[in-house]
């Protein structure tokens, strides 16, 4: 690498802490930023997989495509309305299991709490981290849990999408957008 370019590089790197220190909602920025990343790849996989394989699970234990995207919607409404303080959408219940269902219908279901998430994080600040809220069983967690909890739960479900895309040979997203190859 030359000399400018690893000038431009550092000098790009110390720009970042820089303007993320002047937001005054770092937090909610961050987890905006991890929507919009986490839903381009998550919309993108569902897409990809071909709809024949809905049904694939790597093993028997494991959930199915349609389970993962299913799920995905599902959690996605109920943690993004936790996380902004709202009412979570009341998505009709699917006429029988996730796998039994057209992946036209999943899909959209998905695409519809990515938006949903969107909107309600548009008016997301960091002035409530520490209110309680809703979460899963019933329990409550802070704010700021729910926030730090979702981007690790887009994670956990788009490397189990990669992976089920590349058992059944197809790329996943992230791995095929890359503008320069990796040294």
């Amino acid at each position: 690498m030359k000399l400018a370019s690893k000038l431009a590089l550092l000098l790009a790197v110390l720009a970042v802490p820089a303007h993320a220190q002047q937001s005054p909602a770092p937090v909610a920025d961050a987890l905006r930023g991890f929507l919009r990343q986490f839903q381009k790849n998550l919309v993108a996989a569902a897409d990809d997989m071909p709809v024949s394989k809905y049904t694939f699970k790597a093993t028997p234990v494991q959930l199915s495509v349609a389970d993962v995207v299913e799920h995905l919607a599902g959690s996605n409404n109920f943690l993004c309305a936790s996380a902004a303080g709202v009412t979570a959408p009341n998505d009709p219940a699917l006429p029988g299991k996730p796998d039994s269902t057209a992946p036209d219908v999943l899909k959209d279901r998905l695409k519809r709490s990515f938006a949903f998430c969107e909107t309600v994080f548009a008016k997301l600040d960091d002035s409530r981290l520490t209110d309680s809220v809703p979460f899963f069983g019933g329990s409550k967690r802070t704010r700021a849990n729910i926030i730090l909890a979702l981007p690790y739960d887009w994670a956990d479900h788009y490397s189990q999408m990669a992976i089920y895309l590349r058992l059944n040979g197809v790329s996943p997203p992230n791995a095929r957008v890359r503008a320069t190859p990796v040294p």
